[in-house]
């Protein structure tokens, strides 16, 4: 990694799903199973796919546009039954969990931006040994989920770092515009939900493609 005195960024900031944990084909099948527990229209696998990263509240509105607010949460109750049924089985993409301990390591801020819920990301980081890997992380049910940028913004606070310091790093446009509308730069991993076509019209700073290009960039820009 780039010499301390070299470094633009002082916080890199990961999203969770799609763009650290290879989640995505699990959560957008739960999300379609449980539109069709309900006898909802069932979303094709971009649309599903597409809500990925958004606040449970506001992906639930998205992908069932017809059912009644007063059903919001039974919808809610059967994806989480769906995706849970299959958490455990969700991997780190390969060469994540070193890319994070090389940018610990380097002295690097670590943070987490993530649709999860709280109790969500302890289980995911217990999981994945990861608890103490990150100095401060942030979910969508602790404050306003993206694009707002709440996260970002109590990240920085806490961490006493500057939007010009900040890197958000994520595989949708949910992240990308989290990034632009805290002030902070946004770097796009093309490997998750959204397709790449989308994340460009965001003008990310890069697009990477694996882990291994990620950490390439970083290793020469960040």
């Amino acid at each position: 990694m780039r010499d301390p005195a070299q470094r633009q960024f002082k916080l890199i900031v990961f999203d969770w799903d799609g763009t650290l944990s290879d989640s995505t084909v699990i959560i957008a099948e739960a999300i379609q199973s449980a539109c069709r527990d309900l006898g909802e229209p069932v979303p094709d696998t971009r649309s599903a796919r597409f809500v990925i990263g958004l606040g449970l509240a506001d992906a639930m509105r998205t992908v069932a546009p017809g059912l009644p607010v007063h059903r919001h949460s039974e919808l809610a109750a059967h994806y989480r039954d769906h995706y849970l049924a299959r958490e455990d089985d969700i991997p780190l993409f390969p060469g994540a969990a070193e890319l994070l301990e090389e940018l610990d390591a380097s002295a690097y801020l670590l943070g987490v931006a993530t649709g999860k819920t709280r109790a969500g990301l302890n289980r995911v980081l217990a999981k994945n040994g990861l608890a103490t890997r990150f100095h401060a992380t942030r979910c969508a049910d602790e404050g306003l989920p993206k694009p707002h940028p709440d996260m970002l913004l109590h990240l920085m606070e806490r961490l006493a770092v500057a939007p010009e310091e900040t890197l958000m790093i994520g595989d949708t446009t949910h992240d990308l515009e989290l990034a632009r509308n805290a002030g902070a730069a946004g770097l796009a991993v093309a490997y998750g939900a959204h397709e790449p076509e989308g994340l460009a019209r965001l003008s990310p700073l890069a697009t990477v493609h694996s882990i291994a290009e990620l950490r390439e960039w970083l290793a020469g820009n960040a």
